[in-house]
């Protein structure tokens, strides 16, 4: 097997010593250069953050935060470690705005460790679907294949015919960007009797389901996804075993309760939450919004690194109930008061179009006087009514949903 680095086969205890040791120098740098972190972490030691355990005691930043946090104070709400010249290339704007600098370290978003995964090599053609607009999606893209020694044609978005002629007239090996498109591609290149060049690609952006993994190669394309955002980079990524997805070497990954910042038991699914070691970033515990799970073993590629699942949905599930909203941290707060509570999902629905909320709890020792007692929190800590309902232990759902919204309008 042909691994990007000794890194990614090492001895797991290895990496968690390296990872632990690497971490309160970068809490130290991004109190002293970021003044958001400054604030959001005064008074806490950096060198007393040498463990799991002690990185969830500090506060999580969800992206929702860093959006409002950036509109009090462009460009980067006191997130960033970075100014304007030499070390700031480029800043890019997502959906939000969001701004999000790129500087000139090669590789910057750390994407080449899941090209090479994807069969990247030194001398492809990369035909880069990403767009170079605004978003750092191309960017993205394009500095990890030139990392890895490739030649990108910057294809960006739509234009499908002349996408197609360009296939023909430089035949690249290689594609990047969405799998949808990808089809498209295809597509459009068959109806107009043009040979595809194709024999690899790395899709992101959008779900990428096994079917149309296997659609890509019966037309000789192998083709490996990747979850990455353009706040940490890379994250994590598929390889040739087709199990999971494998962290990335720079990254530390924790799955908390959505709304809270407390890790869940291993294989629960929960929000994504990131520690990177991005000097011109340093992001600390940053919540991602997305839902996630940890796999058991390590992947039969050889990689040692920790497996999750993929991406499997929004944490977010904030809803709104009679005119007030219900958010995931207040539905945690109602378990934490109650001990007994092993784990708690909030149903919201419509019997006869009025709002009802009821949480579903599995507990121990379950009986009137505990179903009173969380009634009671539940209207203190949501100012809405709300009925109990137990059900056996295991039987809720492990898919990381603290709110189900199963209301319907028709």
């Amino acid at each position: 097997m042909n691994y990007y680095d000794a890194r990614e086969t090492r001895d797991p205890a290895e990496r968690e010593r390296e990872l632990m040791a690497r971490l309160p120098a970068q809490i130290a740098h991004a109190k002293a250069n970021a003044p958001a972190f400054a604030g959001l972490l005064d008074g806490v030691d950096p060198g007393t953050i040498t463990s799991r355990e002690a990185l969830a005691r500090l506060p999580v930043t969800r992206k929702s935060e860093l959006l409002e946090r950036q509109k009090a104070a462009r460009p980067f709400g006191g997130f960033a470690a970075t100014r304007w010249g030499a070390d700031c290339r480029r800043v890019f704007a997502s959906p939000g705005p969001l701004y999000e600098p790129e500087s000139a370290r090669p590789d910057y978003y750390r994407l080449a460790r899941a090209f090479h995964a994807a069969g990247f090599r030194a001398g492809d053609l990369v035909h880069n679907t990403f767009s170079y607009h605004f978003t750092p999606a191309g960017s993205m893209m394009e500095t990890a294949a030139h990392a890895l020694g490739c030649t990108v044609f910057p294809a960006g978005v739509g234009q499908t015919e002349q996408q197609v002629a360009a296939v023909a007239d430089l035949k690249p090996n290689a594609y990047v960007g969405t799998p949808s498109f990808l089809r498209i591609i295809l597509d459009k290149a068959e109806e107009l009797g043009v040979a595809h060049s194709f024999t690899k690609a790395f899709v992101s952006g959008e779900a990428f389901p096994p079917a149309l993994r296997d659609a890509f190669a019966a037309r000789g394309i192998a083709a490996c996804q990747a979850y990455a955002t353009a706040d940490i980079g890379l994250i994590a990524y598929e390889t040739p075993a087709r199990e999971g997805m494998v962290l990335d070497e720079d990254v530390i990954l924790e799955i908390v309760r959505p709304g809270t910042g407390d890790p869940v038991a291993p294989g629960e699914v929960g929000e994504v939450v990131v520690t990177t070691f991005n000097p011109d970033y340093p992001l600390i515990r940053f919540g991602t919004g997305d839902l996630s799970a940890v796999m058991p073993g390590a992947s039969p590629c050889g990689r040692t690194n920790v497996r999750i699942r993929g991406w499997m949905g929004r944490a977010d599930q904030t809803t709104k109930v009679k005119g007030m909203f219900v958010h995931p941290g207040q539905i945690a707060a109602v378990a934490k008061r109650h001990p007994e509570i092993v784990r708690a999902r909030l149903v919201v629905d419509n019997p006869d179009l009025n709002d009802r909320m009821t949480l579903h709890c599995e507990a121990i020792q379950p009986g009137e006087a505990l179903a009173d007692a969380i009634a009671a929190s539940i209207r203190e800590l949501t100012k809405l009514r709300g009925d109990v309902s137990f059900c056996a232990p295991g039987s809720l759902a492990n898919d990381g949903k603290v709110i189900d919204d199963v209301r319907k309008y028709e």
